[in-house]
């Protein structure tokens, strides 16, 4: 595996990683910027639109047929949110040329269709075309209206705007419903036009073989942009609320859910995600072990981390009579760990589970992608096993201080309603 990253422009990084056990190609377009409530469904409408069509292929129906002729190539688009920024991307992948039955150019044909969606798309006047809007805003509407179907993910997503009330990481990746009905073609593009001036862009290309062109392509296209990149900083610590808030909902469900979320002002990254493991990530941890099946409190309960925020939540699913049983077990666990009770077995299978997923890195080109982008966002170009190193060579005091500086933060709880068993 060769690694190599460039910039080539302002604000503008390429990462090329080329090994020779693949068979296709992958790409991902990364436009990183600020998270806002007024912008977040317009820069997520802008990237969807970019991948239904362009200015050669204008109907979502011809754009679709165009990539099902290159061996079913594919191009979709992609949001989600880190701390407080929000992540946009335009994401694709074809077969290699060297697997093209009559010799075609797969790889020059992509990359000719991903120039003209990015730089050249199917828009006019200054706004996009009607068509590949209406079908970028419809999938957003669908996508917002059915946030209540999944009530195990809307519980987390309330957790995080009550964790996170006032900060841009409360802000839904995708934005709400009230400006996405507001958008229209003119206002998607501007915000689109927008983002091709300030956003923070990483392009990660992953071949089989050494390839400059996709560098050269990118470079020559962005250079026609008078760009301002915005800079972002990914770790924005949340602060910890003065008191622990709570706050409840009742829903027609049959199993209440309950999401505590803590706040620490560590700077120790690896203990803080060792604790984490320990506490509630494995079948082996403590609120698996103790609180799901020694004391039946729950249906499941796991913990996950998040450094950049400085937080940890704790996601449980109970019956309304047990929501108070177990957030004092959930506590008491924590505080377990805070008082040294951690056994060499219990940092064995953290450290032997962040083994495995160090071993899977590399094993896809979204793997490698995944890693390096990672890379970026801390700013810290490791490679996966100087990562695992730094986790062998944390230490249980480490782990323990890393519980000890938790505190709580607030708490959402879904209730079934009164009288429904």
């Amino acid at each position: 595996m060769i690694y190599q990253r460039s910039d080539i422009g302002n604000g503008i990084g390429f990462t090329s990683v080329t090994d020779e056990k693949f068979k296709s190609r992958s790409l991902s377009v990364y436009f990183l910027t600020e998270l806002h409530t007024e912008t977040a469904a317009l820069n997520n409408l802008a990237v969807s639109v970019l991948t239904n069509s362009n200015s050669r292929y204008r109907s979502y129906a011809a754009f679709s047929e165009k990539l099902s002729e290159l061996y079913g190539a594919a191009l979709s688009s992609t949001t989600r949110k880190k701390s407080d920024s929000q992540i946009l991307g335009v994401r694709a992948s074809w077969l290699d040329n060297k697997y093209a039955i009559d010799g075609e150019d797969i790889g020059g044909e992509m990359r000719e269709l991903i120039r003209d969606c990015i730089f050249a798309p199917d828009a006019n006047n200054g706004r996009f075309s009607e068509e590949s809007f209406s079908i970028s805003k419809k999938e957003l509407l669908d996508r917002i209206d059915c946030e209540l179907n999944d009530k195990h993910a809307y519980a987390l997503m309330q957790a995080s705007r009550l964790a996170f009330r006032g900060e841009p990481a409360a802000v839904a990746s995708y934005g709400n419903r009230e400006t996405a009905l507001a958008a229209d073609p003119r206002s998607t593009f501007l915000a689109y036009q927008e983002l091709l001036r300030t956003a923070q862009v990483e392009i990660y290309y992953v071949s089989p073989v050494k390839d400059d062109s996709f560098a050269d392509m990118f470079r020559e296209c962005f250079a026609d942009i008078d760009r301002s990149p915005i800079p972002l900083s990914f770790y924005c610590p949340s602060p910890l609320k003065p008191e622990p808030e709570t706050v409840t909902d009742e829903f027609d469900v049959n199993q209440c859910k309950m999401v505590m979320s803590f706040k620490t002002d560590t700077t120790d990254k690896y203990a803080l995600k060792m604790m984490s493991i320990i506490y509630g990530e494995l079948p082996s941890s403590k609120l698996f072990i103790n609180v799901r099946e020694k004391m039946s409190l729950c249906y499941y309960c796991s913990s996950t981390s998040s450094f950049v925020k400085g937080s940890l939540s704790v996601d449980t699913g109970v019956d309304r009579c047990n929501t108070e049983k177990a957030k004092s077990a959930i506590l008491a666990q924590l505080d377990e760990i805070a008082k040294g009770n951690i056994t060499d077995d219990e940092v064995a299978s953290a450290i032997m589970a962040l083994d495995n997923a160090v071993q899977q890195c590399g094993d896809t080109p979204s793997s490698y992608i995944s890693w390096y982008f990672d890379c970026f966002c801390d700013n810290d170009f490791i490679t996966p096993e100087e990562h695992f190193a730094r986790f062998c060579a944390v230490t249980k005091e480490r782990i323990i201080n890393a519980a000890k500086s938790l505190k709580l933060d607030s708490i959402y709880i879904m209730l079934n309603k009164e009288g429904q068993d």
